[in-house]
């Protein structure tokens, strides 16, 4: 039997067909997720941004202590849920100094 017999007769076969490009897949995504793993790793270390780098860029943050689950919740009670109006917004294709109506 030549080579090309061997690959004609092998080519037919079910776990070659799909055995194979399976197991590339699995070796192959094992070194992918690798790299992602990394990342998540190398960036992890990072220490998180503090209010003083903040304002150097122009960023004004609020106190941890001032913001509060109950202080967010009593913001959003406040808000008149029952009466509103949907605005739709400009698409691309239309002229922004048009005002948007829309007919229904």
């Amino acid at each position: 039997m030549s080579l090309v017999d061997k690959l004609n007769y092998y080519s037919t076969r079910k776990s070659f067909k799909y055995g194979i490009p399976f197991l590339i897949m699995m070796v192959a995504g094992s070194f992918g997720l690798q790299q992602f793993s990394n990342l998540r790793y190398q960036y992890a270390k990072k220490q998180p941004v503090t209010p003083e780098e903040m304002k150097k860029y122009g960023v004004s943050m609020k106190n941890r202590k001032d913001v509060t689950l109950e202080s967010e919740y009593d913001k959003v009670k406040s808000v008149d849920i029952e009466n509103w109006e949907n605005k739709r917004g400009p698409r691309p294709w239309e002229e922004e100094d048009q005002p948007s109506t829309a007919k229904h």
